[in-house]
């Protein structure tokens, strides 16, 4: 809750360090901007990437600015305040989920976050907020590296990382637009990512483009590399094939380095994948919640590996 001198609870890092720099702390309720919205946060979702925010990775200065370095990249909560001019035809008290692009104190792990109008929408009918705070990072990170790629139905996407949550968002995405899915995972996986909808499994680790030339000797049309194998995954794709990676890569293909924040104002793609969320299209999947003051337990658990489906720091506890 908001105290008498305007600062929120947050979860975040005054010294950057292991998952145990993360700590419960008070930083500054943000002014509402006139074409923003206020969400009470119920829900934010932990990701890979919140640790580079946490451990200092992404730090020019070495130094956590203002009172805290806050991660934290998707939440779902409740709509508490619309900016005078902003453009949004949802209304205070609707349940909302939404992207963050984090920056210093501005991250998800809030009790209370102002974001632009374009960055929310309503939550999946029949999804409760720690579920729905799973979909908005990934989901447009799915989305975003299948609007680069621009296959098209019939062609042949291979997936590595399929078993984590934006390799499975991607499988699910590819299908429902007519691709055909190639995708690794290990004896373990193997299961979870044919329920996904994979068409083919190679086993994951070592090898695997060699294992996807068995399939298809000529090459693949497009790879979403979530694994980050880069150069031992590239000989599967054929040569002027796409390639979607977290990072850059110089070779006889379409590379795309896929940012999740050109997607943070694009609202008809997330209402999209809250659309295709309620159809079941996409399964949204959680592994536990974390009350604020363990959040530190969930960065440990998910530095540990092996973790499936997205763990999330609930408000609420």
């Amino acid at each position: 809750m908001t105290d008498s001198s305007g600062s929120i609870r947050a979860v975040g890092v005054t010294t950057y360090g292991g998952p145990d720099a993360l700590q419960v702390v008070e930083v500054p309720r943000q002014e509402l901007g006139p074409t923003e919205v206020r969400v009470r946060v119920t829900a934010a979702t932990v990701n890979p990437t919140d640790t580079y925010t946490r451990n200092g990775s992404r730090s020019k200065t070495g130094t956590p600015r203002g009172a805290a370095d806050v991660p934290g990249m998707d939440i779902a909560g409740v709509l508490e305040e619309i900016g005078e001019v902003a453009e949004t035809s949802l209304s205070v008290g609707d349940r909302v989920m939404g992207i963050v692009v984090p920056r210093h104190e501005h991250g998800a792990y809030r009790e209370d976050i102002v974001l632009p109008a374009r960055s929310i929408v309503a939550v999946p009918r029949g999804v409760d907020d720690v579920a729905a705070s799973t979909l908005p990072m990934n989901g447009l990170t799915a989305r975003r590296a299948l609007d680069l790629m621009d296959l098209q139905p019939g062609q042949v996407l291979a997936v590595t990382g399929a078993a984590g949550s934006t390799g499975g968002y991607v499988i699910q995405l590819a299908k429902h637009a007519g691709l055909t899915v190639v995708a690794d995972a290990s004896e373990a996986d193997e299961q979870l990512v044919r329920s996904l909808g994979a068409d083919q499994i190679v086993r994951r680790g070592d090898g695997v483009a060699d294992r996807i030339l068995e399939l298809y000797p000529d090459g693949v049309d497009g790879l979403f590399d979530g694994a980050v194998q880069d150069a031992a995954v590239l000989p599967a794709v054929k040569t002027g094939g796409d390639v979607a990676t977290v990072r850059w890569y110089q070779g006889d293909l379409r590379v795309h380095a896929v940012s999740v924040a050109d997607m943070a104002e694009e609202q008809e793609k997330l209402g999209e994948l809250r659309q295709l969320a309620e159809d079941g299209v996409v399964t949204l999947r959680v592994a536990d919640s974390y009350s604020p003051d363990d959040a530190w337990r969930a960065h440990e658990r998910l530095e540990a590996g092996g973790t499936r489906g997205r763990l999330v720091i609930d408000f609420t506890k």
